[in-house]
């Protein structure tokens, strides 16, 4: 290969390669600042806060129902509860949304939706109330930990 090709295939490439690395970037770092009380504050719009905000409520709505399914050990009603927040549930985001989110933000996410078709499974099979409890627990352990370390702020 002549040094004249060559050169004209790094022409080609480098911009291509410079694009998948802005890319990467920003899909391992998201949109994000540091904030006045030490969490990490992601950026969005004011629509991507509200979906945002919907979500979190929704997975609040199923904790709700999971815990009175458990109360009345009604395990359908436990099972349809988790199901609506497994990770069947995910996939439907904004790409505007999903590019400011951190890394570490979408796990804790995706692991959070996993442990919901976890307990939807339980739910269906043996219906172990303190396996399904354990779980719940799992749930909550994840909100905390993502409310300890981010908050939403909308970009100005």
């Amino acid at each position: 290969m002549t040094l004249k090709r060559k050169n004209i295939y790094l022409a080609l490439f480098a911009p291509i390669i410079g694009v998948g690395a802005v890319f990467v970037w920003f899909f391992v770092n998201g949109v994000t600042e540091e904030s006045d009380d030490g969490r990490t504050s992601i950026i969005l719009n004011e629509d991507e806060k509200d979906y945002v905000l919907l979500e979190m409520r929704g997975l609040l709505e199923a904790v709700h129902a999971i815990t009175v399914g458990l109360a009345d050990n009604e395990m359908e009603d436990i099972s349809s509860a988790a199901k609506k927040l497994g990770t069947g549930h995910t996939g439907k985001e904004p790409v505007s949304l999903i590019t400011k989110l951190p890394l570490e933000f979408k796990m804790l996410g995706m692991a959070t939706h996993g442990i919901f078709d976890e307990i939807a499974l339980e739910a269906e099979g043996l219906g172990d109330p303190a396996i399904i409890l354990d779980k719940l627990s799992d749930v909550l352990n994840n909100c905390t930990t993502c409310h300890a370390a981010y908050r939403f702020d909308v970009s100005r």
